[in-house]
């Protein structure tokens, strides 16, 4: 039967993602390099962060590309990447009726990821750093004037629409060095904005990487910002489409790794504004912890055959194997003696059940109120009312979703501005998932923020912010304590102050997981059968101590003479009342004489156990399990 423990415990599909995840995770994405072959773009260039290395924009591109698909071989196998060259002589074979326009060409076809597809183009850039001008050489730019950049746009519409046409994320990456394709053409500008606007209704994101020229600087606004407006709430795919004008291919890099990754709903559901006034809104995860990916078991090498697994529900003492639709969630009420066991067929003196059981169905009942998904807006609130430890979880920001109910765009944004002119928060009651137990969060409004070029740094939107209930609230152990003397606080000042991050905050941006990275690039070496290269690997986690010392090396050494001349340092302050867990533990050594003696059923539960889960093994039942467990394991080793 189901261990009691765990009553209130779901697995599996129990608790599955709201409604059909497959709607918002579709398992593979579209990737479409779009990369401007003009003259310019091929011609090398001496790198201005590696002395003595010549190499194209073009170039520095498709490496990029091999190290994603590279990447992508190992963490997403399904996904489907492509490259297309444009203002370049070649042309494509297309087949009849294509929409493959002149000086476009399809140097890889938009397909899932392969080993032999990014072997040739790893074969290729092998020989272009041999030869920087053997890309012109092979892909002449084109004589006269660029392509327009609709017809661009119309390519790559086909090339996506042939190739990955039923596939969840659809992204092009659009890279030129071009500020104005088309100067004093306002019809080439429309005819772009016209294609934008296709493949923004077909579900393409144009994400365009822009590099500065070699002299003077890149102008989005002489055509650009025409054709790829900068975003707003009313057009939630246009999130990523300004960025920064990159100066250095290094930056390049860094950029197109960060926006490589995919950006997905966790969940889309509706939200009540009033009797019969509901909107449909979306909700991103702002922040997900990422991990490695779990093994898979392998009966041997030579046949590569997945081992399987099977779970089982089993009664020992009846010897018997149950569906899991025939489970019950049990707890047990009270202090009951672990050795004991309680006799089904006698009723309690008193007429009290010591333990009681629920079904699946009331277990739900009970996590979720009988609430169905959505969110309910309650009232408002000042802003200033938001207590800083309201802060108990990550917040999910939110954007309107037209799918379900029209109009959600504007009466989220007629929302979102009027809270952010009144200073309000909102109070929300919701469930976010299906099997969820309902919560209250904070709705907080945030405003557009631009950067000095017009750029969006920050999407207007909500936060949704998880409060937490009373049983949840904590008061502190301490109620006092020494404060630190003046002298000591001035030199901690002057310490800080010399140590501080650039621009005052910490960007995670700037900061790859090392343990991750370690990880991808020994599996991406393996899997390509390639040496692994460990200097290349660079923890950028890793302090700079050299020249923390060198700046407040002297102010560290006056911190800590004052420490120890303040007259509060040496104090601790017990809080009354504060228990503390006896120790339980007990070596194996000592574990080991007692089996030798035969005496383990002397020690206590909590050491049997602690022990136990010191070897990996369960814990559950009574005492004579658990004393039959550990004895086992000392018969084995």
């Amino acid at each position: 039967m189901a261990p009691f423990d765990d009553w209130n415990t779901f697995e599996d599909d129990q608790d599955a993602e709201l409604e059909d995840a497959s709607e918002y995770f579709q398992g593979k994405d579209a990737l479409l390099f779009c990369i401007d072959a003009s003259e310019d773009m091929l011609a090398p260039r001496e790198s201005r962060t590696s002395p003595g290395e010549r190499k194209g924009h073009v170039q520095a591109v498709l490496e990029i590309a091999v190290q994603l698909q590279k990447r992508k071989v190992v963490t997403s196998p399904n996904d489907l990447v492509g490259i297309m060259f444009y203002n370049t002589a070649e042309r494509s074979e297309t087949k009849r009726g294509a929409e493959m326009k002149n000086h476009c060409y399809v140097y890889q076809p938009i397909a899932q990821i392969n080993a032999e597809s990014i072997q040739q183009l790893a074969t290729l850039m092998h020989d272009v750093k041999q030869e920087p001008q053997k890309l012109s050489e092979l892909y002449p730019p084109k004589d006269g004037p660029p392509v327009p950049v609709g017809d661009v746009f119309t390519s790559c519409n086909w090339v996506i629409r042939d190739g990955a046409p039923k596939t969840g994320m659809k992204r092009i990456f659009l890279v030129t060095n071009n500020d104005d394709p088309h100067p004093g053409n306002p019809q080439y500008i429309k005819t772009a904005r016209t294609t934008f606007d296709d493949l923004s209704a077909s579900g393409v994101m144009v994400m365009s990487f822009f590099i500065a020229p070699d002299q003077g600087t890149f102008d989005r606004t002489k055509f650009w910002n025409h054709v790829l407006p900068s975003p707003d709430a009313e057009d939630e795919n246009a999130t990523d489409q300004m960025p920064d004008v990159i100066t250095e291919l290094d930056s390049l890099v860094q950029e197109m790794k960060i926006r490589e990754m995919a950006k997905r709903s966790i969940f889309s559901i509706p939200m009540h504004l009033a009797d019969g006034f509901t909107i449909g809104v979306k909700g991103y995860g702002l922040v997900t912890q990422q991990t490695k990916p779990n093994y898979k078991y392998f009966s041997n090498e030579r046949t590569m055959e997945e081992a399987k697994s099977k779970v089982i529900h089993y009664d020992p003492e009846y010897q018997k194997e149950y569906d899991k639709s025939q489970m019950l969630f049990g707890m047990t009420l009270g202090s009951m003696a672990e050795d004991s066991k309680e006799d089904d067929d006698e009723p309690a003196p008193s007429g009290v059940r010591s333990r009681v059981f629920f079904t699946a169905d009331d277990v739900k009942s009970f996590r979720t109120l009988d609430l169905q998904p959505g969110l309910k807006l309650l009232g408002f609130k000042d802003s200033i009312e938001l207590a800083f430890e309201d802060n108990i979880k990550h917040s999910v920001f939110l954007y309107p979703d037209e799918v379900a109910y029209s109009g959600s765009t504007r009466t989220f944004s007629a929302l979102l501005k009027t809270m952010l002119g009144k200073d309000k928060i909102g109070l929300v009651l919701g469930i976010t998932r299906r099997n969820s137990a309902p919560t209250f969060f904070a709705l907080m409004p945030q405003a557009e923020k631009l950067d000095a070029d017009g750029a969006q740094v920050d999407p207007p939107g909500f936060h949704l912010q998880p409060l937490p209930f009373a049983d949840d609230v904590r008061g502190a152990a301490l109620e006092r304590a020494f404060r630190a003397g003046e002298k000591l606080k001035e030199a901690a000042r002057t310490m800080i102050g010399k140590l501080t991050l650039k621009n005052g905050a910490y960007q995670p941006d700037s900061y790859p997981n090392p343990a991750l990275a370690l990880f991808w690039g020994q599996l991406e070496a393996r899997a390509f059968q390639e040496e692994y290269d460990a200097g290349s690997f660079g923890d950028m986690s890793m302090p700079r101590y050299d020249p923390m010392h060198k700046r407040a090396g002297g102010l560290m050494q006056e911190w800590k003479a004052a420490l120890n001349q303040d007259e509060g340092a040496d104090h601790v302050i017990i809080a009354a009342g504060a228990k503390r867990k006896a120790d339980v533990s007990v070596d194996e050594a000592e574990m080991r004489s007692r089996w030798d003696a035969g005496t383990l059923d002397k020690l206590k539960n909590d050491q049997l156990k602690e022990f136990l889960r010191d070897k990996n093994l369960s814990v559950s039942g009574k005492k004579a399990d658990l004393v039959e467990r550990a004895g086992d394991w000392f018969a084995r080793h």
